[in-house]
């Protein structure tokens, strides 16, 4: 105490801040541990060696016939909700990191009809702890994570959480649609902006039009891609990406007619988990 009491005041500071944030974030991920992670085990290969798709917002799913994914196991991104009007999706997931997404949305997040993997940094305070929510901690480390009862990696996009989570389900094949990798944006890699008008990056004009939203990272991105295409390759399992007109060139592309075909013999939906 002595020594700290000698420094400036502005190195007090920074030590007190540093240690109030040590101490927080310590305590945050022992509440998440107690109350939340429990309720993640009973996801754990619960979809062992079948196959799913994982739906991006990016606009080429405008291109798309998505009433071929009804019965197929699905996991929807951040607003996937604003197509519920258009299609019957039937969504098997969903899953949410963003805090301006989650704060954008929460309300449509407690009414969805699926199993919903919510940032609990972001989301503990403005959704409700309801039966469909499901609550996940992320962490600071650069990894893919195998055990949802630890932090993931949110690796600068929610696609990477989601492919986290369907490993730790057990999926063998995993579809990745509508992750075009692709923005029309000025500035830095997650900047803050308020996006005047309607939004060109998603397949609603209104998704981020006239809100705030975060400027993407491609490059923080690929290197996340590119840890997750290891993973599942070591594991005897595959990523591909059916993305009409994607840009991203991480993973074995396939055309999305070819991906229904294979995920129409291995997939019927029995229930939910």
């Amino acid at each position: 105490m002595s020594d700290l009491v000698r420094k400036p005041l502005h190195q007090v500071k920074a030590v007190v801040t540093k240690a109030y944030l040590n101490y927080y974030s310590t305590s945050l991920r022992w509440m998440w541990y107690l109350e939340h992670s429990k309720h993640l085990l009973k996801f754990k290969d619960a979809h062992q060696g079948e196959s799913c798709f994982i739906i991006g917002n990016g606009p080429s799913l405008n291109k798309m016939d998505l009433s071929e994914l009804k019965d197929c196991y699905t996991f929807g991104l951040n607003k996937i909700y604003l197509l519920f009007d258009k299609v019957d999706l039937n969504l098997s997931y969903h899953v949410a990191m963003n805090p301006l997404v989650i704060e954008q949305s929460a309300k449509e997040f407690e009414s969805l009809y699926c199993p919903s993997f919510l940032s609990y940094r972001h989301a503990r305070r403005i959704v409700h702890n309801l039966d469909h929510v499901y609550f996940i901690l992320s962490g600071k480390s650069f990894t893919f994570q195998t055990d949802l009862s630890q932090p993931v990696c949110e690796g600068h996009t929610v696609t990477y959480v989601a492919l986290q989570i369907a490993f730790y389900m057990g999926f063998s094949q995993v579809f990745l649609i509508g992750v075009d990798h692709n923005f029309v944006a000025v500035g830095n890699p997650n900047e803050k902006q308020f996006l005047q008008g309607e939004d060109p990056n998603h397949f609603a004009p209104g998704y981020f039009g006239n809100k705030e939203w975060h400027l993407p990272d491609l490059e923080a991105s690929e290197r996340a891609y590119n840890l997750a295409k290891l993973y599942f390759s070591q594991a005897g399992r595959q990523v591909y990406d059916a993305t009409v007109g994607g840009k991203l060139e991480v993973f074995p592309k396939t055309s999305y007619e070819q991906a229904l075909t294979i995920c129409s013999r291995q997939v019927v939906r029995t229930g939910q988990v």
